[in-house]
Formats: structure tokens, C-alpha cells, sequence
């Protein structure tokens, strides 16, 4: 089981709870997560591939 958070060049990136079987099945969803304005890291550990993803608040509105 992967790390919760890791830091990637010292940015805190959260694990998106999924284990991925190869590269190409953590690719397609690594896109979707930069469509929706994600930064994204990949890690590989024992045969496994994580993606870790971030993204910074840029606008917050209250109603």
C-alpha cells in the first residue's frame, strides 16, 4: 500500500487511493487528472504504479 502524501521536488502531493497495474492504464487516468487542472506524480514501487496529485487553490468563492 502506498504513502498517503509524499513530496515530489518539495510540493506535498496526496495518493489518489488507486493502485495501477501498468503504465499505459496510469497514463489514461493521469490525463483526465491535467484536464481537470492536476498536477501529477507518478511512482513505482514492487510491480505497482501510483499516481500522486495536487493542485492549488487559485479562487475560492463563498455564497
Amino acid at each position: 500500500m502506498a504513502e498517503q502524501a509524499r513530496l515530489f521536488e518539495g510540493k506535498k502531493f496526496m495518493w489518489d487511493g488507486e493502485e495501477y497495474e501498468s503504465e499505459k492504464q496510469a497514463g489514461s487516468v493521469e490525463k483526465g487528472y491535467r484536464e481537470k487542472g492536476f498536477e501529477v506524480q507518478t511512482y513505482k514501487e514492487e510491480g505497482k504504479v501510483y499516481l500522486y496529485t495536487r493542485r492549488v487553490v487559485t479562487e475560492i468563492v463563498l455564497e
